[in-house]
C-alpha cells in the first residue's frame, strides 16, 4: 500500500474512532442539568443563559460585547439582548448525551440544526449544521461566572 493510501486509511480510522466515542455524562447531574446556567461563547463575545422551556432546553443571548449604548440588533431590527437563539433541544435517542435542537444566526436570520453536549464539567459543545452533523462546525463554550451590566452589556 502506498504511503498516501496508508495516510488516508489512518485519517479515516481516526475519524471513525472519534465520532464513535460516547459523550461523558456527569454522574452527579442529569444531562440537561449540566447545560443549565450561563455560558461564554467560544469567541468570548457573548453570554448565553440556557434553561428549560417546557419540556425542551433553550437558550437566550444575555450578554454582548458592544461599544457605546446601542445594543446590537438582529436582521429583523430587534434587539439581540435576550434574543432566544437556541430552541427545541431534546435528548437524542440515538446519541445518548447529545441533545438536538435549532440555533438562530441573528446576522442572517437563518435557523440551523444543532446539537449540544457537555463532555466535561463546565464545558459545553455546540455544533450547528445543515443536513447532517458531519457538515457543520463545533464551538466550545465555557461556564460563565462573571457579571453582566445593564442591557446585556458584558464588562470589557
Amino acid at each position: 500500500m502506498s504511503e498516501k493510501k496508508k495516510w488516508l486509511v489512518a485519517v479515516f480510522c481516526t475519524f471513525l474512532a472519534c465520532s464513535a466515542a460516547p459523550a461523558v455524562a456527569h454522574a452527579e447531574l442529569k444531562p440537561e442539568e449540566a447545560f443549565m446556567g450561563y455560558w461564554l461563547s467560544q469567541g468570548h463575545d457573548g453570554v448565553f443563559k440556557i434553561e428549560t422551556c417546557g419540556d425542551t432546553v433553550c437558550g437566550r443571548l444575555v450578554g454582548l460585547q458592544y461599544e457605546g449604548t446601542d445594543v446590537p440588533h438582529d436582521k429583523k431590527g430587534q434587539s439581540e439582548c435576550n434574543l432566544l437563539m437556541l430552541t427545541e433541544f431534546r435528548r437524542s435517542s440515538s446519541e445518548g448525551e447529545r441533545w438536538n435542537g435549532k440555533i438562530l444566526d441573528p446576522d442572517s436570520g437563518h435557523i440551523y440544526q444543532a446539537q449540544i453536549w457537555s463532555p466535561h464539567k463546565d464545558v459545553l459543545k455546540l455544533r450547528g449544521y445543515i443536513g447532517l452533523p458531519l457538515f457543520g462546525e463545533t464551538q466550545t463554550w465555557t461556564r460563565y461566572e462573571g457579571t453582566l451590566g445593564p442591557v446585556c452589556k458584558m464588562p470589557q
